[in-house]
């Protein structure tokens, strides 16, 4: 993989999961014995969630910013990234 032909949303994601796997191997190091399997389920658990919901959101948001370009009437105020309208 070429790092540097990832789009921006791509590279985004990327880093998500770099820091992911910093913060999951931290959390191992501290964990007490016995301990670190559980401590490992939960927070990969959690931050696959997390991820998931970001990736989900930033390709919907894209479809929506197709479809919306696509059918974009000139008569009607175009939505801001918060889903407000723009002057």
């Amino acid at each position: 993989m070429n790092f540097e032909e990832l789009s921006p949303a791509e590279r985004l994601i990327a880093e998500h999961a770099v820091l992911n796997l910093r913060t999951l191997n931290n959390a191992c190091d501290m964990a007490l014995d016995g301990t670190v399997l559980a401590i490992a389920e939960t927070l990969a658990v959690k931050q696959g969630r997390e991820l998931t919901r970001k990736m989900l959101q930033m390709s919907v948001d894209a479809q929506v910013e197709t479809v919306e370009k696509k059918f974009a009437r000139p008569d009607l105020p175009v939505r801001n990234e918060k889903g407000s309208a723009r002057p």
